[in-house]
């Protein structure tokens, strides 16, 4: 074996001789990676290319938070690590934001990024990009590995994935100097060092007194609801859920990412009566979702006699908010497969009428927002339910296209129209509500599971990440982004509140035309002033399975500030028409 680790290294003697890029690529091809999202330079545009070479898909982007979030949608919508590559300093950090927000909302992922020359950054004497990635990365991601040596790379690839997956999954950082990349081995002792790893993914089943206290706390409830997280979109076991379900008929609620684990439609969803869930539940059961902010952390509305059951896999999450009377601790499967022996034989104590309430009240209410929506089409010009009236149509009758799904306006009042029907076809901002992950997202899932996929998206929204549009059409995916423009964050009507000439801060451009950028790459283009329009341009987007962008025309007064803070969102003061 030859080991060099300097920039002025001989080059390898293909093909007896390899580099650790290609240790690298033959590494993630050993462990099943299909994809790698990136953005080249110094020091991995080779093992890009070697990568390639390797068979797996590496789709390159403009930005490298957008391949990240591509990253970490493919391993929400197929449960194995998304791997990210960067180049090192600036490119790392643009790639870490995306590796911080997938360890919070429990996206398994890898960011891989190629590093400087250990020596001089421990000294700090100043090296190019000399950054000390590891330690940055660390209080920030879910675990962080760094790899000096090429003969370690397989073993840092395999418990990077083995990090990402187990228990709870996250983001995993790992970081390969160049001394690593460059290093020249014999081919035959390179090949030596791949092994086939063994239970990437161990079950963790449930000890069986804690399933038995909650199954006999839920059957002995009065009230019950099943609240659904996208843990369990994550973990793939929509198949249990709607058996749990639909064996005791509790009703449930579905959180955002969740939508679709049973279709919202069905007769036990309480999708439309949340409060009253809140409110007067005696007994929730949380399958793969946290009593965060998302839900008040467990008070607020809540009812606060009520109790709590939870699964999930991380001990740690018990009790963060409220006190859970019934944990149930291990992988969702294993732990839903033994809740429902376990509830074999008991009599369900639920109401009589719990179900039939909810579901009345949901009429009631559902009838409400559909005269909302009928309302809305007459606005001219459109506003955004008028808009999304044309949306739920074309997306109700297409369910198999993935929805991605961002803004402030734009995301709340599509998660609350657009009803789903299948798993893992919504895809949004998530636990930490974040705006720029529209078009990584769209194209990681494009990317993963090969289907059509439609982001909604906010004209602030899209500003984030709008130039990544053009990997759409460079890769010829079948994406259609539509940009709900209303000229600005939250909307367009706003006055500065001094004497300056410079616009207020929350406004855009009402004027905008975000279908010339469409242009610019080569897709199919629309703009639409009229639900009717939108409908049409929507439908013919998606059948036809390329690229395409519509610029859907709000008006500038469509929308207000999302925090409910009533003084931003006074009436108007100034022309507001387009």
């Amino acid at each position: 074996m030859t080991d060099t680790t300097n920039n002025n290294a001989a080059a390898p003697n293909f093909p007896e001789q390899v580099t650790g890029m290609y240790i690298l690529a033959r590494a993630l091809k050993n462990i099943g990676i299909e994809n790698v999202y990136g953005l080249v330079g110094i020091p991995i545009t080779e093992a890009a290319y070697i990568i390639q070479g390797q068979g797996i898909r590496f789709v390159g982007f403009r930005h490298e938070q957008q391949a990240g979030m591509a990253a970490a949608t493919d391993g929400f919508v197929t449960g194995k690590p998304g791997v990210l590559m960067t180049v090192s300093s600036l490119g790392f950090l643009n790639g870490l934001t995306a590796t911080a927000n997938a360890t919070v909302n429990c996206y398994p992922m890898i960011q891989i990024s190629g590093s400087s020359v250990r020596e001089p950054i421990d000294l700090e004497q100043g090296t190019y990009e000399g950054l000390d990635q590891l330690n940055i990365a660390k209080p920030l991601v879910k675990a962080a590995y760094r790899v000096n040596r090429a003969e370690d790379i397989p073993t840092g690839v395999v418990r990077a994935y083995r990090a990402a997956v187990s228990g709870r999954p996250g983001g995993v950082y790992l970081d390969i100097t160049t001394p690593a990349l460059g290093q020249v081995m014999d081919h035959a002792a390179a090949e030596a060092l791949l092994q086939q790893p063994v239970d990437l993914q161990p079950s963790m089943v449930p000890a069986a007194e804690a399933v038995e206290r909650a199954a006999a706390l839920l059957a002995s409830a009065k009230k019950p609801a099943i609240l659904i997280g996208k843990g369990a979109a994550q973990a793939h076991v929509e198949d249990l859920v709607k058996k749990l379900v639909e064996t005791t008929g509790v009703p449930f609620y579905p959180m955002s990412m969740a939508k679709g684990m049973l279709p919202d439609k069905h007769p036990l969803s309480a999708l439309s009566v949340r409060s009253t869930i809140m409110e007067e539940a005696d007994v929730v059961m949380l399958v793969g979702a946290r009593l965060n902010w998302l839900l008040s952390r467990g008070h607020g509305k809540w009812n606060q006699q009520g109790q709590f059951i939870q699964l999930d896999i991380d001990p740690v999450e018990i009790d963060s908010n409220r006190h859970i009377a019934a944990p149930v601790i291990g992988d969702l499967r294993s732990s839903l497969e033994a809740l429902l022996t376990a509830l074999e034989g008991k009599k369900m104590a639920m109401d009589a009428g719990w179900v039939p309430s909810l579901q009345a009240q949901s009429r009631v209410k559902n009838a409400k927002f559909a005269q909302r929506l009928a309302d809305a089409v007459t606005a001219s010009p459109m506003n955004h339910w008028s808009a999304l009236s044309a949306a739920k149509k074309v997306m109700e009758a297409n369910p198999d296209v993935i929805l991605v799904n961002e803004g402030a306006n734009t995301l709340d009042d599509t998660r609350d129209t657009i009803d789903m029907a299948m798993p893992r076809h919504r895809i949004d901002c998530a636990t930490w509500a974040i705006m720029g992950m529209g078009m990584g997202s769209a194209i990681g899932a494009a990317v993963a599971t090969g289907k059509s996929v439609v982001a909604i998206e906010g004209d602030s929204a899209f500003g984030f990440s709008g130039m990544d549009f053009s990997t759409i059409c460079r890769y010829k995916l079948p994406v259609t982004v539509c940009v709900f423009n209303n000229g600005g964050i939250y909307n367009g009507i706003g006055e500065p509140l001094d004497k300056t000439s410079d616009p207020a801060p929350t406004t855009l451009d009402v004027h905008a035309r975000y279908d010339r950028l469409g242009d610019a790459f080569g897709a199919k283009t629309y703009y639409v002033t009229t639900p009717a329009e939108y409908e049409a341009a929507l439908a013919e987007a998606i059948a036809s399975k390329v690229p395409a962008l519509i610029d859907v025309q709000l008006a500038a007064d469509s929308g207000k500030e999302s925090g409910h803070i009533g003084y931003l969102n006074p009436a108007p003061l100034i022309d507001i028409t387009v």
